[in-house]
Protein backbone atom coordinates (compact mmCIF):
# COMPACT_ATOMS: atom_id res chain seq x y z
CA UNK A 1 0.00 0.00 0.00
CA UNK A 2 1.21 3.63 -0.79
CA UNK A 3 1.57 6.31 1.36
CA UNK A 4 -1.08 7.97 -0.70
CA UNK A 5 -3.31 5.02 -0.74
CA UNK A 6 -2.93 4.71 3.00
CA UNK A 7 -4.18 8.13 3.47
CA UNK A 8 -7.12 8.33 1.24
CA UNK A 9 -8.54 4.87 2.73
CA UNK A 10 -10.12 6.15 6.20
CA UNK A 11 -11.65 8.85 4.36
CA UNK A 12 -13.48 6.62 1.69
CA UNK A 13 -14.43 4.49 4.66
CA UNK A 14 -15.96 7.14 6.24
CA UNK A 15 -17.53 8.63 3.15
CA UNK A 16 -19.15 4.84 2.35
CA UNK A 17 -20.20 4.96 6.56
CA UNK A 18 -21.52 8.31 6.13
CA UNK A 19 -23.66 7.68 3.18
CA UNK A 20 -25.11 4.00 4.28
CA UNK A 21 -25.72 6.27 7.83
CA UNK A 22 -28.14 8.76 5.05
CA UNK A 23 -29.69 5.57 3.07
CA UNK A 24 -30.46 3.63 6.38
CA UNK A 25 -31.70 7.22 8.06
CA UNK A 26 -34.14 8.07 4.53
CA UNK A 27 -35.48 4.38 4.35
CA UNK A 28 -36.71 4.31 8.28
CA UNK A 29 -38.33 7.38 7.75
CA UNK A 30 -40.54 5.50 5.36
CA UNK A 31 -43.97 4.66 6.06
CA UNK A 32 -46.52 2.27 4.59
CA UNK A 33 -49.97 3.27 3.35
CA UNK A 34 -51.26 1.34 6.34
CA UNK A 35 -48.91 3.37 8.69
CA UNK A 36 -49.77 6.25 7.65
CA UNK A 37 -53.31 5.62 8.25
CA UNK A 38 -53.01 4.44 11.99
CA UNK A 39 -50.74 7.87 12.37
CA UNK A 40 -53.61 9.66 10.70
CA UNK A 41 -56.39 7.84 13.28
CA UNK A 42 -54.03 8.48 16.33
CA UNK A 43 -53.97 12.51 15.27
CA UNK A 44 -57.48 12.89 14.63
CA UNK A 45 -57.94 10.71 17.96
CA UNK A 46 -55.83 13.57 19.25
CA UNK A 47 -57.24 16.76 17.29
CA UNK A 48 -54.35 17.92 16.19
CA UNK A 49 -55.50 19.19 12.83
CA UNK A 50 -51.89 20.53 11.38
CA UNK A 51 -50.77 17.01 11.55
CA UNK A 52 -54.42 15.70 10.09
CA UNK A 53 -53.76 18.24 6.98
CA UNK A 54 -50.06 17.90 6.67
CA UNK A 55 -50.68 14.42 4.79
CA UNK A 56 -53.43 16.11 1.87
CA UNK A 57 -51.84 16.06 -1.79
CA UNK A 58 -53.13 18.75 -4.17
CA UNK A 59 -56.72 18.65 -5.27
CA UNK A 60 -57.42 16.19 -2.04
CA UNK A 61 -61.10 15.29 -1.65
CA UNK A 62 -62.67 14.59 1.43
CA UNK A 63 -66.28 12.77 1.85
CA UNK A 64 -68.08 13.23 4.87
CA UNK A 65 -71.28 10.90 5.26
CA UNK A 66 -73.65 11.43 7.62
CA UNK A 67 -73.44 13.25 11.29
CA UNK A 68 -73.05 17.24 11.90
CA UNK A 69 -70.32 17.64 9.43
CA UNK A 70 -72.26 15.72 6.49
CA UNK A 71 -70.47 16.76 2.87
CA UNK A 72 -67.84 17.37 0.35
CA UNK A 73 -65.10 18.97 1.10
CA UNK A 74 -62.93 19.85 -2.09
CA UNK A 75 -60.25 22.44 -0.79
CA UNK A 76 -57.77 21.98 1.25
CA UNK A 77 -59.69 25.54 3.54
CA UNK A 78 -62.92 23.56 3.96
CA UNK A 79 -61.39 20.33 4.42
CA UNK A 80 -58.93 22.11 7.79
CA UNK A 81 -62.43 23.05 8.52
CA UNK A 82 -63.80 20.43 9.14
CA UNK A 83 -61.36 18.83 10.77
CA UNK A 84 -61.40 22.15 13.30
CA UNK A 85 -64.91 21.66 13.96
CA UNK A 86 -64.51 18.05 14.62
CA UNK A 87 -61.66 18.18 17.13
CA UNK A 88 -63.77 20.96 18.56
CA UNK A 89 -66.77 19.15 18.87
CA UNK A 90 -65.03 15.79 20.07
CA UNK A 91 -62.06 17.01 22.20
CA UNK A 92 -59.72 14.42 22.98
CA UNK A 93 -60.55 10.97 21.62
CA UNK A 94 -59.20 6.83 22.19
CA UNK A 95 -59.68 5.39 18.83
CA UNK A 96 -60.43 1.60 18.27
CA UNK A 97 -59.34 0.12 14.80
CA UNK A 98 -60.62 -2.90 13.32
CA UNK A 99 -60.03 -4.64 9.89
CA UNK A 100 -57.43 -1.78 8.86
CA UNK A 101 -56.42 -3.17 5.35
CA UNK A 102 -54.16 -2.46 2.53
CA UNK A 103 -54.33 -2.91 -1.29
CA UNK A 104 -51.62 -1.43 -2.87
CA UNK A 105 -50.38 -1.13 -6.65
CA UNK A 106 -47.08 0.76 -8.31
CA UNK A 107 -50.47 3.98 -8.68
CA UNK A 108 -51.40 4.31 -5.36
CA UNK A 109 -52.96 2.52 -2.07
CA UNK A 110 -56.26 2.15 -0.51
CA UNK A 111 -56.60 1.65 3.44
CA UNK A 112 -60.09 0.25 4.68
CA UNK A 113 -60.54 0.62 8.53
CA UNK A 114 -63.54 0.24 10.92
CA UNK A 115 -62.51 2.84 13.72
CA UNK A 116 -64.84 3.58 16.98
CA UNK A 117 -63.34 6.92 18.07
CA UNK A 118 -64.64 6.87 21.80
CA UNK A 119 -64.87 10.52 24.04
CA UNK A 120 -67.40 12.98 24.80
CA UNK A 121 -69.68 10.90 21.89
CA UNK A 122 -68.86 7.45 20.34
CA UNK A 123 -67.88 8.29 16.70
CA UNK A 124 -68.60 5.08 14.94
CA UNK A 125 -66.83 5.32 11.22
CA UNK A 126 -66.22 2.91 7.83
CA UNK A 127 -62.86 4.84 6.83
CA UNK A 128 -61.59 4.66 3.22
CA UNK A 129 -58.33 6.47 2.38
CA UNK A 130 -56.43 6.52 -1.16
CA UNK A 131 -52.64 7.72 -1.58
CA UNK A 132 -50.76 8.10 -4.47
CA UNK A 133 -46.88 9.30 -4.38
CA UNK A 134 -47.27 8.90 -0.51
CA UNK A 135 -50.24 11.99 -0.09
CA UNK A 136 -53.99 11.57 0.60
CA UNK A 137 -56.28 12.17 -2.03
CA UNK A 138 -59.30 10.81 -1.73
CA UNK A 139 -61.36 9.85 1.82
CA UNK A 140 -64.63 8.84 2.68
CA UNK A 141 -65.27 9.36 6.21
CA UNK A 142 -68.89 7.23 6.66
CA UNK A 143 -70.45 7.50 9.83
CA UNK A 144 -71.64 4.01 10.63
CA UNK A 145 -73.79 3.44 13.37
CA UNK A 146 -73.65 -0.11 13.03
CA UNK A 147 -70.06 -0.22 14.68
CA UNK A 148 -70.28 1.06 17.36
CA UNK A 149 -72.59 -1.71 18.44
CA UNK A 150 -70.25 -4.43 18.03
CA UNK A 151 -67.79 -5.83 20.23
CA UNK A 152 -63.87 -4.87 19.61
CA UNK A 153 -62.04 -7.67 17.22
CA UNK A 154 -65.19 -8.46 16.02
Amino acid sequence: MTILQARHTPRLAAAALALAAVFAASTAWAETPAEAAKARIEAIAAGNVDAITAGYGPNALLEWVGGPLDGRYASMDGIKEAWIKFAKANGPLKADIDHLQEAANPKGATVTADVVFKGKATVPVRYVLTYRDGKLVDEIWQIDPKLAAKPAGY
